[in-house]
C-alpha cells in the first residue's frame, strides 16, 4: 500500500498522453516548462463566456511559457451535447479560439477519463482532492507537471489568483 501511494504521488501530468479534438495523440509531456490551465468546457453553460476570457488570457501569456487546453465535456446536465467537430466549430467561430481543445471526455463518474482522476484525486497528485463541480473548473499545472491548484468554475480565467500563478507571484 504505502509502495503503491509513493508510486501514484510521483506520477506526472506529463506522463499522460490524451487526444486532440481532431483525434491526433497529443503527449502531454510536449509541455514540459510550460504552466499549463487544464479546463473542462461546455458550450451550452452560463459560464460558457469565459471561451473569451480564456482566450484573452492564452493571448496575453501564452504559448511559450503558458498554455490552456480545454476538455468538452457532457458531464454536467448535457451543456455539451456536440460532436468534437460541433464544438470544434462553436470555439473558432464565437470565441477565436487558439489554444489547443482536446476531444469530448468525461471528467467525473465512472467513466472518467484518467487524467481527471488524476487531477481530481489526492491518492494520485499528491496534493489535494479537487472534484470537479461543474463546466469550466480550471486546474493550475506547474512547469515540471506537478500539480499546482484549482479554481471553482465561477472563478474568471483572468482572475489574480490565475494570474498571480501565471507570473509567479508568491501568495
Amino acid at each position: 500500500m504505502f509502495a503503491s501511494t509513493l508510486q501514484a504521488q510521483k506520477k506526472s501530468f506529463y506522463d499522460f498522453t490524451v487526444k486532440s479534438i481532431t483525434g491526433e495523440d497529443f503527449p502531454l509531456s510536449s509541455l514540459k516548462g510550460k504552466k499549463v490551465l487544464v479546463v473542462n468546457v461546455a458550450s451550452k453553460c452560463g459560464f460558457t463566456p469565459q471561451y473569451a476570457d480564456l482566450q484573452q488570457l492564452y493571448d496575453k501569456y501564452g504559448p511559450d511559457k503558458f498554455v490552456i487546453i480545454g476538455f468538452p465535456a457532457n458531464n454536467f446536465m448535457k451543456q455539451e451535447p456536440g460532436t468534437n467537430e460541433e464544438i470544434q466549430e462553436f470555439c473558432q467561430v464565437n470565441y477565436g479560439v487558439t489554444f489547443p481543445m482536446m476531444e469530448k471526455i468525461s471528467v467525473k463518474g465512472k467513466d472518467i477519463h484518467p487524467l481527471y482522476q488524476w487531477l481530481t484525486n489526492k491518492s494520485e497528485n499528491g496534493k489535494e482532492d479537487a472534484k470537479v463541480k461543474w463546466n469550466f473548473q480550471k486546474f493550475m499545472i506547474n512547469e515540471d507537471g506537478s500539480w499546482a491548484g484549482y479554481a471553482a468554475p465561477k472563478t474568471s480565467p483572468t482572475s489574480k489568483e490565475i494570474t498571480d500563478w501565471i507570473e509567479g507571484v508568491s501568495k
